[in-house]
């Protein structure tokens, strides 16, 4: 499939590695950082951030680079807003404004709301091949790992208000500190005033509660960084050489811009920097929200796309293009786009070598596992579906009908995974004129004189040359012959076959849909 050693830099990753490496030395280990608040399920569209730097991380390790991908949770996050998706809302209610992480899970399963969350998500990301060093930020800022970054935002104070002053319309208050504080008595932070630091300690005073107290910095668990200034300072202790960043970061005065210039403080350099627009599904409307409850997870992208697929997809466009996933009838064009672009890249069909070379990347940032070495079994998507509503449903049945295109353990896994995605879209998004059943007795009907000549002539047929038909082609024409004999309209007769094979007008391709039904179940239907 080339050489990984050394691939052209002709995809977006790989320009990008090749940036990082120019504009941060040529080192042998790089840092690529990616991160969410778990304020609720994370969604489809956060899945851009970490597969963009997991594109990335791939194109650094195949240039022989080590890569550490670091995924912060920002789950000492104050908990602002109870999703509308989730049970036992009015419990919830009484812990908004203290740490996600103090948050219980609502439903059960976990140590907090916020765990409920990064281990689903964790859990998803196995599926498609990202592999990340999750930090827990909560746990970080109690163990005072932070203490020293606080204590430096704390000290040039002046000059991180000068800073974001610059890009906003009403200036800092004079008494502003760049720090929020969790109330020791109330544990929540949204009125919290009159904070004061000085002597290593910060004073306060909490509107919520009455409460008044210090904090002294160097044993402090309930001090944290605002989102400004965290990541900056993040970015410095961790020693951060490339995370991207989506729009609402990046516009001009958004965190990005006063976050370069803050992290100077902290001794460090801007990570290399790359924007991500945003993505959504076709026919789910909106942008997707975690407190909206307009959600769309990686799993039920999963339920519809092979996982190798769902990376192929976003591998596919340049990182600052916005697309959406289709969940209706286009899902047939993406899997015949996808099987298309495999064939490129395997060689099994030919094109230009910029569009080859260009599949060829794009199909090894795309692999889960290794890359097979050579293309796997591809049953059409549009068959599949007919070949799994023939049998019920039944998978196993189904497989008969690849039994001897199914070679390999990839082979297996592909054609396991695609059934499984086209019986979710067949029960759960496919139009009603694309599902079928067939019958399992003669539907009671009416049947005109012409109808019944052409079902005795073909039900002929079937019963005694059914074994010189060798081609759906040779099937389609056998049917016109007989046509044309009794004198019927074409549309009359397969009109009339469909309702007794389907109970519908129309349905699949008829010679290819008899032959693979088989003459004894489409004999046994015509009266």
């Amino acid at each position: 499939m080339g050489d990984n050693k050394n691939p052209r830099p002709i995809h977006w990753a790989d320009i990008t590695a090749e940036r990082i490496i120019r504009e941060k030395g040529d080192k042998d280990k790089y840092t690529v950082a990616s991160g969410i608040t778990p304020s609720g399920v994370v969604h489809f569209g956060n899945f851009r951030e970490v597969v963009t730097v997991d594109f990335v991380a791939k194109a650094l390790r195949d240039r022989g680079k080590e890569v550490r991908f670091i995924f912060s949770w920002d789950d000492y996050d104050t908990f602002r807003k109870v999703p509308l998706n989730l049970p036992k809302r009015d419990e919830l209610e009484k812990y908004m404004f203290q740490p996600i992480v103090d948050t219980p899970d609502p439903y059960g399963e976990h140590e907090s709301y916020a765990a409920h969350h990064e281990k689903s998500f964790e859990q998803q990301l196995e599926k498609v091949g990202v592999e990340v060093e999750s930090i827990y930020q909560a746990g970080k800022y109690r163990s005072g790992t932070y203490k020293n970054g606080i204590k430096t935002a704390l000290e040039r104070r002046d000059e991180i208000a000068a800073i974001l002053n610059e890009h906003r319309s009403t200036p800092l208050a004079s008494d502003w500190q760049p720090v929020s504080i969790y109330c020791e008595s109330c544990n929540t932070d949204n009125k919290i005033t009159n904070m004061n630091y000085a002597d290593g300690s910060v004073s306060y005073e909490c509107g919520a509660c009455s409460h008044k107290g210090k904090e002294v910095l160097e044993n402090t668990s309930r001090v944290k960084l605002p989102w400004r200034v965290d990541w900056p300072m993040r970015w410095a202790f961790e020693k951060v050489d490339f995370e991207p960043g989506g729009k609402d970061h990046s516009s001009q005065g958004g965190s990005y811009t006063t976050a370069k210039e803050i992290v100077k403080l902290y001794d460090w350099q801007t990570p290399v920097y790359l924007q991500y627009d945003f993505v959504s599904i076709k026919g789910a409307g909106g942008k997707m929200s975690s407190s909206s409850g307009n959600i769309i997870t990686v799993n039920d992208v999963l339920n519809v796309y092979e996982p190798e697929m769902l990376r192929w997809i976003f591998a596919s466009y340049k990182s600052n293009v916005d697309f959406s996933v289709s969940f209706d009838l286009d899902v047939i064009k993406s899997y015949e786009d996808y099987d298309r672009q495999e064939r490129l890249a395997f060689g099994v069909d030919t094109g230009n070598e910029k569009k080859v070379n260009m599949a060829k990347r794009v199909f090894e940032l795309s692999q889960v596992g290794p890359m097979p070495e050579e293309c796997p079994i591809q049953p059409s998507f549009r068959h599949l579906c007919n070949i799994l509503q023939i049998n019920d449903g039944d998978i196993s049945k189904a497989r008969d009908a690849y039994a001897d295109q199914i070679k390999t353990p990839r082979d297996e896994r592909r054609f396991s995974e695609r059934s499984q995605c086209a019986l979710f879209w067949l029960k759960t998004y496919a139009p009603e004129e694309f599902k079928f059943q067939v019958n399992s007795n003669t539907p009671s009907m009416e049947i005109g004189e012409k109808e019944k000549s052409f079902l005795a002539s073909f039900k002929k047929f079937l019963s005694t040359s059914w074994d010189t038909i060798n081609t759906d082609k040779e099937l389609h024409e056998k049917m016109y012959e007989i046509i044309h004999e009794v004198e019927i309209e074409p549309s009359d007769a397969f009109s009339t076959l469909y309702e007794l094979l389907i109970s519908k007008e129309k349905g699949p391709k008829l010679a290819g849909f008899i032959r693979t039904i088989g003459k004894d179940r489409v004999i046994a239907l015509i009266p």
